[in-house]
């Protein structure tokens, strides 16, 4: 399996967002008057294989009144399981349907293979008009994630910049409380709250990562309208009796039942997970797996290849203050040799934020904050994958670390690998904000570097040399307290990798 796992991490590469496919399929027609209060049924194929399906429609004679109606009809009769799969009306243009999520209005489920049928409803269209309509259909199979960009996977931002965000919460969809509306009990929260209270916070983006299932997902594409400047990233996390994993980008189902006959191993699970192209981060690593929780600690039966995972949750809520942080345990995989990135979450199990309420807590605690070319799924994932992310342990809106470290004519940053030669000098710039009279810390190779640690003066830049000796290192910077308390974790520049 270790084998298998690396050939597929060898031959996938990341999926980055770029611009929508063309649509596999063109339809298209024509409306008269005689079409007034008929409904008409378009016939396509679906290829077997297929696991999602996006339709867009447009439609000329709008300044004429004329107006469509739109829904799907499986292979099925329309009474069948397999038959009616949504009706929208004239509210929306484009809708997605797969087994495990669907627009608002359409209903998930299987896509089997065989004649699909678009239904037009049209309530209007004037005796003396004529409209044509085309509609383009996509076909998407289980490596294209959430379909071509829609709804989830359309960036709400351009800019390539520093975004924050809350990488692990729960909602009703799995053990996500709050109390109910008349504060007499605690109750599953309904998915809105958990959303509404991150946005309260001022997050950039989320990741709804409810236990083994994807249930959530067709509400996320119903509140990412609303949401329109916090990007709802749908996740789920993994919870095995071997320990729990986050996994971002992936729609489709993924057996989580390590120690199966379907899945033996970690490795069985992961290089599923890196043909779906999907993100994985291990949760919480340190923490026990006994009774108190069950799983929750990372304590694999057999040996794992760990370059099936890129991303360890390093901050889980305050946990950098109790000895269960995850932070030694991925400074062991770093020693190992693995560029792996650290990510915080919340964990939060929380929906609201009322003060009146003794759930409420931690969403936005720790915030991790992403470098990416833009606030879109892929986004944010290519950031991690790429290790340009630090947590604000403390979560808080501003404070930010950036370094620069150079040597010679190149440079890198957080997550970035640099040549420094025996006796060169690399020359590390930090830059802060909202952290004035802290302290840089620096660590390599997981021991400090004393000689580095400064305090940050009123302009927020610190800057240090650090002598290469041609031999393999990771250089981190983070920032504590005056008193020693970690308040930004950072990730490392590898030095000769």
């Amino acid at each position: 399996m270790r084998a298998l796992l690396g050939f597929v991490l060898a031959c996938l590469t990341a999926v980055t967002a770029a611009a929508e496919r063309a649509p596999d399929l063109v339809l298209r027609g024509k409306l008269s008057g005689a079409d007034q209060h008929t409904y008409r049924e378009v016939p396509f194929d679906v290829p077997a294989g297929t696991s999602r399906i996006t339709v867009d429609v447009d439609y000329t004679g709008r300044e004429d009144k004329t107006v469509m109606d739109l829904g799907l009809l499986g292979p099925g009769p329309f009474e069948a399981q397999d038959g009616f799969r949504g009706w929208s009306g004239g509210s929306k243009h484009r809708f997605t349907v797969s087994a495990t999520d669907a627009t608002a209005s359409f209903l998930p489920g299987a896509i089997q293979p065989g004649r699909w049928r678009l239904l037009f409803g049209i309530p209007n269209i004037r005796a003396a008009s004529h409209a044509t309509y085309t509609a383009k259909v996509w076909f998407s199979r289980d490596d294209e994630g959430f379909g071509p960009e829609h709804g989830l996977t359309a960036p709400l931002a351009t800019e390539d910049r520093w975004y924050r965000g809350d990488l692990h919460m729960h909602s009703a969809h799995s053990d996500g409380g709050c109390l109910n509306l008349s504060k007499t009990a605690k109750v599953p929260c309904p998915l809105f709250f958990t959303v509404a209270s991150a946005a309260k916070r001022g997050l950039d983006f989320i990741a709804l990562s409810d236990h083994n299932t994807m249930s959530q997902v067709s509400e996320l594409r119903e509140l990412q309208p609303y949401f329109d400047t916090m990007l709802l990233i749908p996740a789920r996390e993994i919870t095995t009796f071997e320990g729990h994993a986050n996994l971002f980008g992936v729609s489709r189902t993924v057996d989580f039942r390590v120690g199966s006959k379907a899945v033996p191993d970690w490795n069985a699970l992961l290089a599923d997970v890196a043909r779906a192209h999907g993100v994985i981060s291990i949760n919480h690593p340190n923490r026990p797996n006994d009774e108190t929780c069950m799983g929750c600690g990372f304590t694999p039966k057999s040996p794992v290849d760990m370059r099936g995972f890129q991303a360890i949750e390093a901050v889980n809520g305050t946990d950098t203050e109790r000895p269960e942080t995850g932070i030694p345990f991925w400074e062991k995989q770093l020693n190992g040799g693995l560029r792996i990135t650290a990510i915080g979450g919340s964990d939060s199990h929380i929906g609201t934020d009322d003060p009146r309420d003794a759930f409420a807590g931690t969403i936005g605690t720790p915030t991790t904050v992403v470098h990416a070319n833009a606030l879109s799924m892929e986004g944010i994932l290519d950031g991690i994958r790429a290790g340009h992310v630090f947590v604000d342990v403390e979560g808080t809106r501003d404070r930010s670390l950036d370094i620069l470290a150079s040597a010679g004519a190149t440079s890198a940053g957080m997550g970035d690998a640099l040549q420094v030669a025996n006796g060169a000098t690399m020359h590390v710039v930090v830059r802060t904000a909202a952290l004035e009279g802290q302290h840089v810390v620096v660590t390599v190779d997981g021991k400090p570097l004393a000689s580095a640690e400064k305090p940050i003066p009123a302009d927020g830049e610190v800057s240090f040399d650090w002598t290469g000796d041609g031999r393999r290192h990771w250089l981190r910077v983070d920032v504590h307290s005056p008193k020693g308390k970690l308040l930004v974790l950072g990730n490392p520049v590898y030095v000769n990798h």
